[in-house]
């Protein structure tokens, strides 16, 4: 090839690189979103776990509220409700970052209560 032929072609990398690098930079930045919310959402699994077992040994609705909230995300929403033997505990909570990718993360669980069935034969 000639020196005259290969002028043509100046600039293509650069114009391909102008196109390609902003698209890895959002990919980039997408995984790293998706890595918070999963560590977030494990976070509500761990505290509606911690609120559960500490409902199941009868300890005092704030103990088991704070229980669940120390494990929790940030700005997440507690619930804790008894229905007959089985003691149920709630958390939602916003998925970390900006608020135009907003998915709500939560979590339940249940276990049952250490006072289940006393005084049964």
């Amino acid at each position: 090839m000639c020196p005259s032929e290969r002028r043509g072609d100046r600039g293509y990398a650069t114009a391909e690189a102008a196109m390609v690098i902003p698209a890895l930079v959002l990919f980039a930045a997408l995984l790293v979103w998706a890595l918070m919310a999963a560590a977030a959402q494990i976070r509500c699994v761990d505290a509606a776990r911690a609120g559960a077992r500490a409902a199941a040994r009868s300890e005092p609705p704030e103990v088991v509220l704070a229980a669940a909230r120390s494990a929790a995300p940030e700005g997440a929403r507690v619930a804790v409700e008894r229905t007959g033997d089985l003691w149920r505990v709630r958390v939602a909570a916003p998925a970390p970052g900006p608020r135009a990718l907003s998915v709500r993360l939560g979590a339940q669980a249940v276990a049952l209560a250490e006072d289940a069935g006393e005084g049964q034969p």
